[in-house]
């Protein structure tokens, strides 16, 4: 099983880390803890060496092998850092990189995935440095266990208790469960909306945040794939481990994957691209006149297609936004592009799809029964969707 570094800050809910470090051991892993100097005034050093059997250390200096950088050689030893619970103060010195104590500097050293679940007041939790802490760790592929609802320590209601045991080791098994399935493997993918000039204030766009093509991102580079995105003009963090190529147009989308697709071994056409751009771009501004006002426009390449003919080499997967539950369409778009897969997610629900943080995928592939991911968040459809790919094509014999 895996080896697994527990980081305990001083949060109240710290006391349920035992718990979750024995639960961890029963499923077979081999668990270290880490405590900060806070999360030391709750709980003691020694409740965690006698339930682990290993060393808990807390000072940066400690080094339980003399001559030995613990927080250097407990990094290169893990294979997933916890951190659970995670106080606002720790949220935002792991976003920040401070090596404060042998938690945060052991984070900064390690490079095997890292899972967050959050635990504080719900006025911290929503505070815009925790949110744009939250977002910097999700933009280096951090895993993160949404607090949930309820009374919290200090007697308020809001989001910030800790996540139940289970939801944290469901968290754990999903990201020790994925991360080989796709090593070695080289992923291009496409993300966001695209933007089409009209005059050089407005623009054709559409409602895509960019979250299901960075949750992809993520969940690849979990999984070992090395990672490119072509993203449009999104709002949704990419992960500072991909390699990023902005551009705005469809035209600029095309050209930038025509010249990175010979090296994919798996291309994902997960943008939400202008099916039409303006037919002429006017310089400036165009003036209210009062006059009706027509604009004329022409089709825009069709990306994944274009994709599809330049990389026989490469397994394709299309995605389609469609208003309705009908597959027929879909299956149709699947033929007419040649794509190997096609991911279709219902935009007629509200709760789902654009601008969204979840969604629900029904996975297409040829001569096999539609696949469904069930209602998840987009991290969670990710890795669903490249698991389910991953035994299509890369199990034995299927290469």
């Amino acid at each position: 099983m895996a080896k697994v570094i527990l980081g305990v800050t001083g949060s109240v809910a710290c006391y349920r880390a035992a718990d979750l470090a024995r639960e961890m051991m029963r499923e077979g892993h081999e668990v270290r803890v880490l405590l900060t100097r806070s999360a030391a005034k709750f709980v003691t050093s020694a409740l965690f060496e006698a339930l682990t059997g290993q060393p808990c250390l807390v000072d940066a200096f400690e080094e339980p092998e003399r001559g030995r950088m613990a927080h250097i050689d407990w990094a290169r030893w893990a294979d997933l850092v916890l951190v659970a619970p995670a106080t606002a103060h720790a949220v935002n010195a792991l976003a920040q990189g401070r090596g404060e104590d042998m938690l945060t500097t052991l984070a900064l050293a390690a490079e095997c995935p890292l899972i967050v679940a959050p635990a504080m007041n719900p006025s911290m939790w929503s505070h815009e440095t925790t949110r744009e802490s939250m977002t910097a760790l999700q933009s280096r592929a951090a895993w993160v266990v949404e607090p949930g609802e309820g009374e919290v320590a200090c007697g308020e209601e809001g989001q910030g208790k800790l996540a139940s045991i289970p939801e944290i080791l469901a968290a754990v098994r999903t990201v020790l469960g994925v991360r080989r399935l796709w090593q070695g493997r080289r992923v291009l993918l496409t993300s966001g909306p695209t933007e089409e000039p009209w005059d050089d204030v407005r623009r054709l766009t559409n409602r895509s945040s960019g979250r299901m093509g960075s949750a992809l991102a993520r969940a690849a580079l979990w999984m070992g794939a090395e990672v490119t995105v072509i993203a449009g003009p999104q709002r949704a963090p990419l992960p500072a481990q991909a390699r990023v190529v902005r551009v705005t147009t469809a035209q600029e989308m095309l050209e930038a994957g025509l010249s990175l697709v010979p090296e994919a071994d798996v291309v994902f056409g997960v943008a939400a691209v202008a099916d039409y751009r303006p037919a002429e771009r006017v310089e400036g501004k165009i003036r209210r006149s009062g006059e009706e006002l027509n604009l004329r426009l022409v089709p825009n390449p069709d990306v994944i297609a274009a994709l599809r003919q330049a990389a026989p080499h490469a397994k394709v997967v299309a995605f389609a936004a469609e208003p309705d539950d009908g597959l027929e369409a879909a299956r149709q778009k699947m033929i007419r592009k040649g794509v190997d897969a096609l991911a279709v997610n219902n935009v007629g629900d509200s709760t789902i799809g654009f601008e969204s943080a979840s969604n629900r995928l029904t996975l297409l592939l040829p001569d096999a029964d539609p696949m469904d991911s069930g209602f998840a968040s987009k991290a969670a459809c990710s890795v669903w969707m490249l698991e389910r790919l991953a035994e299509a094509w890369f199990s034995a014999g299927s290469d």
